[in-house]
């Protein structure tokens, strides 16, 4: 009788624990029910507080952070999952005040040894993230223990094809979609259309290879198919971004959509609210 009691509190408090640290994205930090706002790469010549206040200028509920920006206009501190306490608390209070919601931290390499990685986890934990976008696949047994633990998400990104690296695997969803299909239910892909368009891939087609798997998007558009394209807003170019949204939500897609623009760096503020504005208005199109 003891013993069940114990367990029972055991798991109890596990479920409190884990539930603790990854609640969903609130859906007030969500725009026409997709949580939409940038990567903050797309500001990578500004600082992270800049980067935060031009996600609220473009219209933005969410943003994705990634490693080693800079972490304000004076100095040279960097903001990563180094990042000091009061750093942390400085970001925190910037996205409260600016209704901004912290989704999701990476391109980030995670080491493939519990002590170095469970850093990225706890920065992640302090800041309510929903998931981690990697590429790191060697280090796949100790993500999947701490994805366990902390109950947050993994999502593996792709970049183009390098035909110069046969290793190089993850921008064929087929291997993503293999890599981890008996894995834990919270690591999957991290999913970029505009690196998938430079490879000739559909991103309807990779996608439906990902069913129940995607946890997070780079969503881009792009003019056409195929390399030596740039970033466009949305709705203007051939990835088919109103039919991508659709899918999403045919597979009931939770997590975060980054606006990773990378084209007019120094000024590309209104294209990124442009692409928040098509994701605003696409129940107007949608089925």
């Amino acid at each position: 009788m003891f013993t069940s009691k114990k367990i029972l509190l055991s798991s109890l408090l596990a479920l409190a624990t884990a539930s603790s640290f990854a609640a969903p994205i609130p859906e007030t930090a969500k725009t026409n029910g997709f949580a939409v706002g940038p990567q903050a790469w797309s500001f990578n010549r500004f600082s992270a507080v800049e980067a935060v206040e031009k996600a609220a200028e473009a219209g933005a509920t969410v943003i994705e952070f990634f490693p080693g920006q800079r972490f304000s206009p004076e100095g040279d501190a960097k903001f990563d999952h180094n990042a000091s306490p009061e750093q942390i608390k400085q970001i925190k209070d910037l996205l409260k005040k600016h209704k901004i919601h912290a989704a999701n931290y990476g391109v980030v390499n995670i080491p493939n040894n519990e002590k170095d990685a469970r850093k990225i986890f706890e920065f992640a934990k302090e800041l309510g993230l929903y998931s981690i976008t990697t590429e790191s696949t060697d280090a796949i047994d100790v993500v999947e223990k701490l994805v366990k633990e902390y109950d947050i998400r993994v999502g593996y990104h792709n970049h183009p094809r390098n035909k110069n690296n046969p290793n190089y695997k993850v921008w064929n969803p087929e291997y993503i979609r293999d890599l981890v299909k008996n894995r834990d239910a919270r690591i999957g892909a991290a999913i970029d259309t505009g690196h998938w368009a430079t490879d000739g891939i559909k991103a309807l087609d990779g996608m439906r290879l990902l069913e129940g798997r995607i946890v997070s998007l780079h969503l881009k558009d792009r003019p056409i198919l195929g390399r030596g394209t740039a970033d466009i807003p949305y709705g203007t170019g051939a990835v088919g971004i109103a039919a991508v949204l659709d899918e999403l939500k045919r597979q009931g897609f939770k997590g975060n959509i980054s606006i990773e623009y990378e084209t007019n760096w120094d000024k590309n503020v209104p294209q990124i609210a442009q692409c928040v504005g098509f994701v605003r208005g696409y129940s107007a199109q949608a089925k």
